[in-house]
């Protein structure tokens, strides 16, 4: 349902599903970091511990990929961050993951189904 909704908002905002940036304006303009920096000063002002623990988007970001990379390797969790580059250690060359392996990832990590998913059984679960 997330996955859905989410795309939902992106075609109704006119991005490129699904290579464009996904948060966009009612103008259609993608959301800038200034718009998100503003928005977790909001955010940290009506929950004082938002400001406390210093969340923002980055943040989130990087306490995902660690939950990816820890539940489903190296590789799932760089696709799912969406490096492509080949710089790194020679065996990054061969660690790679799929679409569906990521999606597959998605899914736990809500708990939604996912409609890329493959279907696998014993997946872990997110601690949410």
């Amino acid at each position: 349902m997330l996955a859905s909704r989410l795309g939902d908002h992106a075609r109704a905002r006119g991005a490129v599903v699904p290579t464009g940036a996904l948060l966009r304006y009612r103008n259609g303009q993608p959301a800038t970091y200034r718009r998100y920096d503003l928005m977790w000063k909001r955010i940290g002002r009506q929950l004082p511990w938002v400001a406390a623990q210093g969340v923002t988007t980055h943040w989130l970001r990087h306490t995902t990929l660690t939950w990816v990379e820890r539940h489903f390797g190296y590789g799932v969790a760089r696709a799912y961050a969406g490096h492509t580059d080949r710089r790194g250690p020679a065996t990054t060359t061969y660690i790679k993951a799929d679409l569906h392996a990521v999606a597959a990832a998605l899914a736990a990590l809500t708990g939604q189904p996912h409609p890329l998913a493959v279907e696998q059984r014993g997946l872990p679960r997110s601690p949410t």
